[in-house]
This record gives structure tokens, C-alpha cells and sequence, in this order.
């Protein structure tokens, strides 16, 4: 039986994954650094016709090492999917390494060393690909988009934006008490549709027919995408790339917690 995978990093990304930034750039104390640099996922041989600005890695990422694969990904996926994208899109992330506490991300943003690094995958992905648009998931992912696109080489790029809410915005915005799960998840959706027309028109090129079918108040099933095979690493199994949670953080002390992942086989999906 054929299994696609992610062939890794060709020149001139080679270079880039060869020399990242590390602790001296990302601070412990802010970023869940111990897990390691994940830098992308998606098209890296210049077919990609999207441009995905994510924030930062999540558990299920930190095993996979790609980017958006857990829920925020199924969701993404579901968008490009509805832009008629199934494969042609790059996706990279404003943080090479997991946020580590609520403020980390904000106060880290334009420490220079982390946008020196951000700027350099964007001027290589812009160089080396012809994008019909770009897609930036949150106030971060957005700030991060904008300050690169003030370059001299964002401006020559001038490419269609669509800054949208992040596709885990309900959840965040419930469990801080600013509004209702439900009510976070209608704020999010209308966001989305309100984006596609001028995402569908600015897309040109797409690898099947886009529908632009709005989303309804909530995310269906039909709205989750897996991760396609091909954007990961040989030999992971299928049900890391399905839409069921299958990695946590455990331990029963804060250090425990940020040292532990733990995954395990949805009951489900278990064959055996």
C-alpha cells in the first residue's frame, strides 16, 4: 500500500531548519523550548498558492513536528478545504516553539532575534513560491504578518491578507470568562464567512473546486479536514492525523506537567 509523506527540507529551507534560534532567543521562561523548534507544515517545492500564519506549536504538534495538526489544524484544514485547497498551502507559525504561560507570546513578539528568524521563512517562502493569498490566524499571527509586510520585501509581495480570529478562539474565549463557548463559536464562524468571498476571489489557482459554503453557528463534523499523509513525517500513523484529541500534557506538578506528553490511540480507532 502507497503512504505519501513530507519528503523534509530542500534547499534553500535546509539552511534555515540547519541554523534556528534557541534558548538565548526564546526565553525557558516563556516558551516550552525543552520540546524543540517545529517549523512548518504543508508544500515546500513551490507549489503552494496559500500562505497559513498560525501562532505556536500544541501537544499534538510537538509529536508530529508539523504544525497544526491537532483541532486548530482539522479546523484550517476544513477552511482551505471549502477554498477548493487541498494541498497546494504552506503553513508556518510567529513562534517556533509552544507559548509557555499567558503572556509569553505578546511580550516576545518583536524581540528582534525572533523577528529576524520569522522574517527570514517569509522572505524565502515569498521568493520561492507564487501566492494567490496569505491567511493569518490571530491577533499574534496578524501583528507578526503585518510588521514583515512593511519590508521592503512585503511591500514588493503585496499579498492579499485575511487576518481571521484563531480557529481555537471559542474555546480560549470561554475559558477566560469573556463569553460563552457557544456564543465565541458564532463570533468565529461569522468572521470566517464574512473572509471567503474575497478569499475565493483572490485564490486563482486551486487544486478542486471551491464551494465557499458558509459555516452555520458551530463547527459540523463535515468542517473538519484530517491532515492529509503527505504533510507529515514516514511512518505516523493514521490516527495522529485524525480530528480526535490523542495528546495531553500530564503530571501532578506544574514541572511534572511541562516535562510529560502523553499519547494514546482514541479508543475508537484502536484495530486491535
Amino acid at each position: 500500500m502507497r503512504h505519501d509523506f513530507c519528503p523534509g527540507y530542500p534547499a534553500p529551507y535546509d539552511a534555515l531548519v540547519t541554523d534556528y534560534p534557541d534558548e538565548t532567543t526564546y526565553p525557558y521562561d516563556s516558551f516550552r523550548v525543552e520540546w524543540g523548534p517545529i517549523f512548518h507544515r504543508g508544500r515546500l517545492d513551490g507549489s503552494a498558492r496559500v500562505l497559513v500564519i498560525g501562532q505556536d506549536p500544541a501537544t499534538e504538534e510537538d509529536v508530529t513536528r508539523r504544525i497544526l495538526v491537532g483541532t486548530a489544524g482539522q479546523r484550517v484544514q476544513g477552511l482551505l478545504t471549502r477554498l477548493g485547497i487541498t494541498k497546494s498551502y504552506v503553513m508556518i507559525n510567529t513562534f517556533l516553539y509552544s507559548v509557555y504561560g499567558q503572556s509569553g507570546g505578546t511580550s516576545h513578539l518583536k524581540d528582534a532575534g525572533i523577528v529576524a528568524y520569522r522574517h527570514q521563512w517569509l522572505d524565502t517562502l515569498v521568493e520561492h513560491n507564487d501566492f494567490d493569498a496569505v491567511i493569518t490566524f490571530g491577533t499574534l499571527a496578524n501583528e507578526a504578518f503585518t510588521a514583515w509586510a512593511a519590508t521592503p520585501s512585503g511591500q514588493v509581495a503585496a499579498l492579499y491578507q485575511a487576518a481571521l480570529l484563531h480557529p481555537t478562539y471559542p474555546e480560549s474565549a470561554a475559558a477566560s470568562g469573556q463569553q460563552s463557548e457557544s456564543s465565541a463559536f458564532r463570533v468565529l464562524l461569522a468572521n470566517w464567512n464574512k473572509a471567503l468571498p474575497g478569499l475565493g476571489a483572490a485564490i486563482t489557482h486551486t487544486d478542486q473546486p471551491a464551494t465557499l459554503k458558509r459555516y452555520g453557528y458551530t463547527f459540523k463534523s463535515t468542517d473538519y479536514t484530517p491532515i492529509p499523509e503527505m504533510d507529515l513525517p514516514a511512518g505516523l500513523p493514521t490516527w495522529m492525523r485524525s480530528t480526535e484529541l490523542w495528546a495531553n500534557r500530564t503530571g501532578r506538578t506544574t514541572d511534572d506537567k511541562r516535562a510529560t506528553l502523553t499519547a494514546a490511540v482514541p479508543a475508537d480507532l484502536r484495530a486491535w
